[in-house]
């Protein structure tokens, strides 16, 4: 899979790249990541890529010709599955969106900033808005590493264990169970017996029992309508 990434500040994901998971994904060649610098692409090649909104209003504007050089150049070099624009007001990124992202070959996520896009970029140039939550962060890098995080590490091969993904949090609609290591009792505080039974099926029952008892405490609203 390839994963090209658009920012006016490509710094900010060098860090968390190179690192963990990420990093293994890249190094076994199963993900390819490549972060571009949208200021490379201004008007003029001021290096400025936002400008006033029409009609007034606070804030500044990403403008529509970076953008879509941008995007034109890359899709000249191969076809993409999505073009992801990252912003408060997108569909909310879930474990079955990563699920489905994950099954893609080529992804390019444009990372939102300032007050906003020129709104001609939204109807002409993305074909998915993400959001990773309701509430507004200064730009879409986070949520496009978080989007990014969450689908690479679903690519078979990049978990050494994979049925670990496939147990992790959401993937059934549930949160998971509680987890526990040695020691068996550290202060008095004892890992439930059941776990030490060796009795896969007592396991089993008390891991979806504790799936389902978490998940109507603490995310009741992901067992609505079942």
């Amino acid at each position: 899979m390839r994963i090209d990434i658009i920012s006016v500040i490509p710094e900010l994901f060098e860090g968390f790249f190179s690192h963990s998971i990420m990093r293994r994904a890249q190094e076994k060649g199963l993900a390819e990541i490549v972060v571009h610098n949208l200021r490379e692409y201004s008007v003029k090649q001021t290096g400025r890529v936002d400008d006033y909104p029409f009609g007034g209003g606070a804030g500044m504007v990403m403008q529509i010709e970076p953008i879509d050089r941008i995007i034109s150049m890359l899709k000249k070099e191969r076809n993409y599955d999505e073009v992801i624009f990252t912003s408060p007001d997108g569909e909310l990124f879930g474990q079955p969106m990563a699920n489905e992202l994950s099954l893609k070959k080529n992804l390019m996520i444009l990372c939102g900033h300032y007050k906003g896009v020129d709104y001609r970029v939204r109807e002409h140039l993305i074909t998915k808005e993400i959001s990773i939550g309701d509430y507004v962060l200064t730009g879409g890098e986070i949520p496009a590493a978080a989007i990014a995080d969450a689908v690479v590490r679903l690519l078979p091969g990049v978990i050494g264990d994979e049925q670990s993904a496939l147990s992790d949090s959401f993937q059934d609609g549930l949160l998971d169970a509680p987890v526990f290591t040695r020691p068996a009792d550290y202060k008095g505080w004892k890992v439930p017996d059941v776990l030490l039974s060796g009795h896969q099926k007592n396991i089993a029952d008390w891991t979806l029992s504790q799936q389902i008892e978490r998940t109507r405490r603490l995310r009741p609203d992901l067992l609505e309508g079942k």
